[in-house]
């Protein structure tokens, strides 16, 4: 890379910078929302100093109210594989792969993202991909006439195309070119009210699954929602009311607890917009898709804490279902916080009982130990510090529940659970990240770099 050239987390803090002032402008209560999450993340700083140092060591609390995820949802293998051309211009790289058929929504998915730590704490800016799965549309002839409507479709602009390949050919972008380049990407991800469709088909794709509409009828995939962090989601979720916002009934992932762990979500209910469907005879009418959320982030688990995390939630969803309207929230959340007081919730057990990725830090204390002991020796010994690693990831389940809560009651299908990692791969035109991998390198390498801090105090 040239001295000229920007690097790829400054371009991706740029777009994201300029998609979170689009979608304040197409969506005005998500400014109302962050505003919101910026006042109670300072409140939650103010009343908890540690929690406020912690994050200051590990290098995350400067990024908390920059941070954004947004979510795209594409038709085509095309489309997806120059996605990942596109977001890699940002540094951002496809990790976990999430099939959410099994909840009822006819896509399957990835998260773009930065990998680096270093890149994560500059801007940790992520996107949701998912690809519609038109082989879970039973009715042929309405399969053989989206694909039709999707190949005929171009969601980049011929100038953010050529800057792809200029920053591919050139392994980067200069100033003025990444200007241009995130002007013409926005375009993708804009909001257009012209529809790809007649109102009449528009109606028999709603009619198999909200999401194919949302896909198949425009000219590209409008950013349906972008999500700020927040360090309390119960008091978000509380308060939006007193701001005119009306959130979603039940709180998705995991129960509220005093160690957040994995991903949980909230959201608030879709605009309803004008579009004009190609001339027919109908051609105005009115689409839901697009909606405010809200994240608060916890620490990363291992297989082992993930396998748990999956065990509980299923038996959850056993006792009790969520309902789309609402209805039943308080029966799922007493459900749900019964069933994982099983899961500990405290920073110690769930290291010693390794359920959790943590990173390691020299505590600056000296002792006289064996620096080849186990990490858990060196904290007991307190020359080592042990930090969780924040979950960077999705979580399926919860995705599908934010989608079908803001498509609809209607929304959900009967799919069975129909993964295609390598067929999703194929159409990405490489293979995705396994997020695992990802937090146990991030554990490994920070302890490593911490034994290695030690054993230079002690030469």
């Amino acid at each position: 890379m040239t001295h000229a050239q920007l690097s790829p987390d400054s371009i991706r803090a740029r777009f994201a910078r300029a998609m979170s002032t689009m979608y304040r402008t197409e969506v005005p209560a998500y400014g109302t929302l962050t505003n919101l999450v910026e006042a109670v993340n300072a409140e939650t700083l103010a009343a908890d100093p540690a929690k406020k140092e912690r994050l200051a060591a590990t290098d995350e609390l400067d990024r908390i109210n920059e941070e954004r995820h947004g979510a795209i949802r594409l038709g085509t293998a095309a489309e997806l594989a120059t996605m990942r051309r596109l977001f890699a211009v940002m540094g951002m790289v496809p990790v976990g792969y999430y099939d959410l058929s099994v909840a009822g929504v006819p896509v399957h998915s990835t998260a773009f993202r930065p990998v680096d730590p270093a890149s994560l704490s500059a801007n940790p800016f992520r996107v949701f991909t998912s690809l519609l799965r038109l082989d879970l549309i039973e009715d042929e002839a309405l399969r053989a006439e989206a694909t039709k409507v999707l190949d005929a479709r171009q969601i980049f602009t011929p100038g953010c195309l050529a800057l792809i390949e200029k920053a591919e050919q050139a392994g980067g972008l200069d100033e003025a070119d990444a200007e241009a380049f995130v002007n013409e990407a926005l375009e993708t991800f804009r909001w257009h009210e012209e529809a790809n469709v007649t109102a009449a088909l528009y109606r028999r794709l709603h009619d198999a699954h909200r999401l194919v509409a949302d896909v198949v009828a425009f000219k590209g995939p409008h950013i349906n929602h972008l999500t700020p962090r927040t360090l309390d989601i119960d008091t978000v979720q509380d308060r939006m009311p007193e701001e005119g916002i009306t959130p979603k009934a039940v709180v998705e992932g995991p129960p509220s607890r005093r160690v957040p762990i994995l991903l949980r979500q909230t959201s608030f209910k879709a605009l309803e917009e004008p579009v004009a469907f190609l001339e027919d005879g109908d051609s105005q009418g009115r689409h839901t898709a697009r909606f405010g959320e809200i994240e608060q982030r916890g620490l990363a688990l291992t297989p082992k804490g993930q396998a748990l995390y999956d065990r509980l939630l299923s038996e959850t969803r056993a006792r009790v279902t969520p309902a789309a309207d609402g209805s039943n929230a308080s029966e799922y959340n007493a459900a749900l916080a019964q069933v994982f007081a099983e899961f500990p919730d405290d920073l110690e057990t769930l290291r010693t009982e390794g359920l959790g990725y943590f990173r390691y830090a020299p505590t600056g204390r000296a002792g006289d130990i064996d620096l080849g002991g186990s990490a858990a020796d060196l904290v007991a010994a307190g020359v080592l510090r042990a930090d969780p690693i924040t979950y960077e990831d999705f979580l399926p389940v919860s995705a599908a529940g934010i989608f079908q809560s803001n498509l609809g009651d209607g929304a959900a299908k009967s799919y069975s659970a129909n993964p295609n990692r390598e067929r999703f791969e194929a159409d990405l035109g490489a293979p995705v990240t396994d997020l695992h991998q990802l937090y146990a390198e991030a554990e490994a390498a920070s302890l490593a770099r911490a034994r290695a801090e030690l054993s230079r105090r002690a030469a």
